[in-house]
């Protein structure tokens, strides 16, 4: 792993947040829809997702006009096979002010794919979103945040292809990801000129707890996110990256017959999840990945924050 150097939001050194302050937090959104979720490939196949009707356009407007009346926009890391049906999603995201970023073309994982194909998907994916959107698409996400130590080279790739920044690592540890031990702020990877902006974590003790959002949002009680939450930014000066996917206020969607870890982490909270959300947004700031990037200014080396 080439050593990262830490940044901090706003361009300062990480810590804690100076009085009277406000750190702006992240809010992101992974736009795939229900039948695309890792955890149902073996269920529904690549191959069969045409056969599905789609509910992300409408779950997708739902959160457009959550965000509007709540004054926040977001970014929007979205699927290229879901662009080339739904354009005008895409366009609409753009047109009301929020950033539009690549989720890959078919929700692969990295650690599934040689760096050809990942290559290839990359840079397909991004050319599809700038169509639709008019935007230069700086920002990536892989699927399940799929860039773990194995697969370390795919910013290297990114970073040839044209992005500017990724948000794939999650340093924790978890049977499907986990980038445990990368810094937990904001930081360049070096050699590559992509800036890594991590999920988010809570120390606790001593271990890296995920918080803020997906599965982790729907499952934790409020009432520890809002806890945690204020502890990063209040304590470290650290900005939370909360992420969620259309499907996440969907409790109507059509239910899947898998195994039981599949359907606790899948549909648990999806009722409760909107409520959450509504109250998130009033009780932080929130903001796009570029609004994040545009403040940070200078590299500081020496600063390794670990948390």
């Amino acid at each position: 792993m080439k050593a990262p150097a830490a940044l901090h939001a706003d361009g300062a050194p990480a810590g804690a947040a100076e009085p009277g302050t406000r750190v702006c937090n992240v809010l992101s959104v992974d736009l795939e829809d229900y039948f695309q979720v890792s955890a149902f490939a073996g269920h529904i196949p690549f191959e069969a997702w045409g056969s599905h009707a789609l509910r992300v356009g409408d779950n997708t407007r739902r959160l457009l006009d959550l965000f509007e009346g709540a004054g926040v926009t977001a970014t929007f890391f979205c699927l290229g096979w879901i662009a080339e049906r739904c354009p005008a999603l895409i366009r609409e995201l753009a047109e009301r002010g929020h950033e539009v970023a690549s989720h890959g073309y078919r929700h692969r994982l990295v650690y599934d794919m040689s760096p050809a194909e990942f290559r290839d998907d990359v840079t397909r994916t991004k050319a599809i979103l700038e169509d639709a959107s008019g935007r230069e698409v700086r920002g990536f996400r892989a699927a399940s945040f799929s860039i773990v130590p194995s697969t370390f080279w795919a910013m290297d790739v990114l970073g040839e292809v044209g992005y500017g920044y990724d948000s794939s690592m999650f340093p924790t540890h978890h049977d499907r990801y986990g980038a445990p031990g990368i810094p937990l702020s904001p930081h360049r990877w070096q050699g590559t000129g992509i800036v890594e902006v991590p999920l988010s974590v809570v120390p606790m003790l001593g271990l890296p707890v995920p918080v803020g959002g997906g599965g982790y949002l729907r499952q934790f009680p409020y009432g520890f996110t809002r806890w945690a939450i204020r502890r990063l930014n209040e304590r470290y000066g650290r900005p939370v990256v909360t992420y969620l996917h259309p499907w996440e206020i969907d409790p109507g969607q059509p239910v899947q017959p898998v195994g039981a870890v599949t359907r606790l982490r899948h549909y648990r909270g999806l009722a409760e999840m909107r409520g959450k959300l509504e109250r998130l947004l009033g009780q932080f700031r929130f903001g796009p990945m570029s609004a994040l990037l545009a403040g940070i200014e200078a590299e500081s080396p020496a600063n390794r924050d670990r948390g």
